[in-house]
């Protein structure tokens, strides 16, 4: 397949991985829009379609991850983390499912959303939403557009933490060691390759929605 990429302000890492796909003969087109902005993410959809000619294929997974508890956000906060993190990927698929014929959407949510982030209040109330979304559009946008999602655990670790803490946290997982980027993608290939398949959230994170996050507030703080 070839790729429209989304970056929000700087095109320095778009254009190193768009030289990248250039040697695997695959195509790509840049598409500048920042997410905090009605104004550019509106016409994202339309504007990747006239570049590329057809779209088969949205991911949404541009996200914020801001730190804040209950006691510390304000409605600002919560406002952008809703813009960026369920917001724009609503406008987006409602805009793709107008524009395209047969197609897959794929929302990028968080294991976390099976329980709690108290450190992170207002990015979990946002994809809580978009958890939501996922299911609401599944429905409105069937037959023609299968729209799922995959949830991540322990894939990267959080930025500003080393390698300890991350090995460290993913004791907290049934398998014991957390996963890597590869995971995500082997899930994505998988959601997209089936034809049977709409309003499923993929929980790749080696079992630790079983646990913790069902029981209330999760150990990240």
């Amino acid at each position: 397949m070839n790729i429209v990429m989304h970056y929000p302000l700087e095109a320095g890492e778009t254009d190193e991985l768009r030289s990248e796909l250039d040697d695997f003969g695959v195509k790509s087109w840049p598409a500048k829009a920042d997410f905090t902005k009605a104004e550019e993410y509106e016409n994202l959809i339309e504007n990747s379609l006239e570049a590329s000619g057809t779209l088969d294929i949205l991911v949404n997974n541009a996200s914020i991850f801001s730190p804040g508890k209950l006691d510390e956000i304000n409605f600002s906060d919560l406002l952008q983390h809703i813009q960026v993190n369920a917001w724009a990927p609503f406008v987006l698929s409602r805009d793709f499912a107008r524009l395209v014929g047969r197609a897959k959407i794929i929302n990028i949510l968080d294991t976390k959303i099976m329980g709690y982030d108290f450190s992170h209040v207002a990015y979990i109330l946002s994809k809580q939403m978009l958890f939501v979304l996922t299911k609401m559009t599944a429905l409105e946008f069937a037959p023609a557009i299968a729209v799922n999602a995959i949830a991540p655990g322990l894939i990267l670790s959080p930025e500003g933490k080393d390698e300890s803490y991350f090995d460290q946290l993913a004791q907290t997982s049934p398998f014991k060691r957390h996963g890597d980027p590869d995971d995500i993608a082997e899930a994505a290939v998988y959601l997209l390759k089936s034809d049977f398949l709409t309003g499923q959230v993929v929980y790749v994170d080696g079992g630790r929605h079983l646990t913790e996050y069902s029981n209330g507030p999760h150990p990240d703080k």
